[in-house]
């Protein structure tokens, strides 16, 4: 689930009057908050097991580091692969038959798969569980596309970082209730999700309103719903496709988070699932921090594009204070830079959405997270592996900071092209794609 530095200059684009949202502002304003609560609920369902999924595989595999890290790849590479083909196909029937039913679908495919995971006898069982998980995590990119229903293109960059503060909130209780009630089964908190999501189903069955009218719906294709159909409108404008680019690269420079951090702190400083859990929760104070109030400051301030460097940067700085913390007291340093590294992802969306036409934002959060899906299947597998060679004995390495520092040079390189494509753009924004021109 984005103005500059030093010789580019800050010209705002050429003017286009903005379209309100259905029903005036105070309609678009309540919108928002429905689907604000319905992505926080989300999160924190989410967050409830992120401290205990890798080590209830670690339980799976008998204590065995070495493969528990090789199979938390394999996990995290299919839920990304069911990401990548579904992703689409929800974004297309968001753009056709609304919002609402999509995400309603996905809150309860996420309660039906946490059920499955907390009863889960085998490795395999837990398996299938994340399966279900990768095709039904869709209500993230169909939230956006809410967004950009709602909002008017010059406020959508702050709606975007309140909606992170939702992933936020959903980090601060999230991991602390499921270090928490890991501490007592690893079952726990997958009971608690399933509970919560189901919860979150029934509020968007009676609460939540539809954002997109019917006459501002698209037709259903399988060009536009298959991955590498939803893909080529990230390649209907030179600007857009640089952006994708850099946006794919912070992909997959974040999947060394959720694919290693409970790993790592676990090998290299003995966590707890408790502190594992408060860890989290401190990443998610900071991050609703950045998102609810600091991110439409910096963009009010200084542009999106200056945002946007600022946040790349700090992503940088976190993952190297990570690579070589020796100590905990040192690697708790990397927290408020992951935190400030939150400033940057609205910015780049917003300017994304501003390169495609009304009726193809659907298809194009479907797209941004197909891009995620893709770096989903690739990161783990090469961060856990990376990890894995760096900390054996056979190789005689032990650089347990190594997925660090590659994350940290995946940043390096992303802010590297959305500077590029911020100078060769000019002062001229390009006409915006519409669902038609990517095919």
């Amino acid at each position: 689930m984005s103005n500059e530095v030093g010789p580019v200059s800050e010209t705002p684009p050429v003017p286009v009057a903005p379209t309100p949202p259905p029903g005036g502002t105070r309609h678009g304003r309540a919108a928002f908050a429905f689907i604000f609560i319905t992505v926080a609920l989300d999160m924190i369902a989410l967050g409830i097991i992120i401290p205990v999924l890798p080590r209830l595989i670690v339980q799976f595999e008998h204590g065995d580091m070495g493969m528990a890290a090789t199979q938390t790849g394999v996990f995290a590479f299919v839920w990304a692969a069911m990401q990548f083909v579904f992703a689409p196909v929800m974004g297309a029937l968001s753009d056709r038959f609304g919002r609402r039913p999509v995400v309603l679908l996905s809150n309860f495919g996420l309660g039906c798969d946490y059920v499955l995971m907390a009863m889960a006898p085998t490795l395999r069982w837990l398996f299938v569980g994340r399966v279900i998980s990768g095709i039904t995590a869709a209500s993230i990119p169909t939230a956006n596309a809410y967004i950009a229903d709602v909002t008017p293109e010059n406020q959508r960059a702050a709606k975007f970082g309140m909606l992170g503060a939702a992933f936020g909130l959903g980090f601060i209780i999230g991991p602390a209730v499921g270090g928490f009630l890991g501490g007592y089964g690893l079952r726990y908190p997958f009971w608690a999700s399933a509970i919560l999501s189901l919860a979150n189903a029934l509020y968007g069955l009676f609460v939540l309103p539809e954002s997109l009218p019917k006459e501002r719906r698209s037709r259903f294709s399988v060009k536009r719903a298959n991955p590498l159909g939803a893909l080529k409108l990230l390649r209907s404008h030179p600007e857009l496709a640089g952006l994708a680019v850099a946006m794919f690269l912070y992909y997959n420079a974040h999947e060394s988070l959720p694919s290693m951090y409970v790993l790592y702190t676990d090998y290299r400083y003995h966590w707890s699932p408790e502190l594992t859990g408060y860890a989290f929760t401190g990443v998610g104070v900071g991050s609703t921090i950045v998102s609810a109030f600091l991110i439409s400051l910096a963009i009010k301030k200084i542009g999106e594009v200056r945002t946007l460097y600022a946040g790349w940067l700090c992503g940088l700085a976190g993952f190297a204070v990570l690579a070589v913390a020796p100590t905990t007291a040192l690697s708790l340093i990397s927290i408020p830079l992951l935190s400030l590294w939150g400033l940057g992802s609205p910015a780049i969306q917003s300017l994304m959405t501003r390169r495609v036409d009304k009726s193809a934002q659907g298809q194009l959060q479907g797209a941004m997270m197909s891009m995620f899906g893709v770096a989903g299947m690739i990161a783990p597998l090469v961060f856990t592996q990376v990890f894995s060679v760096a900390i054996s004995p056979k190789w005689g390495i032990h650089l347990p900071g190594a997925p660090y520092w590659l994350a940290a040079l995946l940043m390096l390189g992303s802010l590297a092209i959305a500077a590029s494509v911020m100078r060769r753009e000019g002062t001229t924004m390009p006409a915006p794609a519409s669902a038609d021109s990517a095919h």
